[in-house]
């Protein structure tokens, strides 16, 4: 067996065994080393991902608590402007009430015709 290990070929052969084991050891080094690497790699994506999904579900929340904020102005204001509107027709109704009482006039209609009138 030694004098195989000394002749040419088996000084190939040693060779060859030597860069065989080499090539393997540096595959299965690399492919541990990978093997690590990915798995850092995909924590932090799935910690980036979780990340940006809690940022939009906040700017989601910001979102409709200002829409919510801003349909509650609008409303109170609508109610505001009805409101004086609706003094507004009183007023005018007073008025026009002292306009004919002044001229000596009156309004014969009674609840029942306005009624009337409006569903019919």
């Amino acid at each position: 067996m030694i004098a195989f290990l000394v002749s040419p070929l088996g000084k190939v052969a040693g060779i060859l065994l030597i860069i065989a084991s080499t090539v393997i050891g540096f595959r299965w080094w690399l492919a541990d080393h990978d093997r690590a690497t990915l798995a850092g790699y995909v924590s932090l994506a799935e910690k980036t991902t979780a990340e940006a999904k809690a940022a939009e579900m906040e700017r989601q929340r910001n979102a409709s608590a200002q829409a919510l904020d801003e349909a509650r102005k609008r409303q109170a204001a609508d109610e505001a402007a009805q409101l004086a509107k609706d003094a507004q027709t009183d007023i005018e109704i007073a008025d026009y009430e002292k306009k004919l009482s002044a001229a000596n006039r009156q309004c014969l209609a009674d609840p029942g015709d306005v009624e009337f009138l409006q569903f019919h």
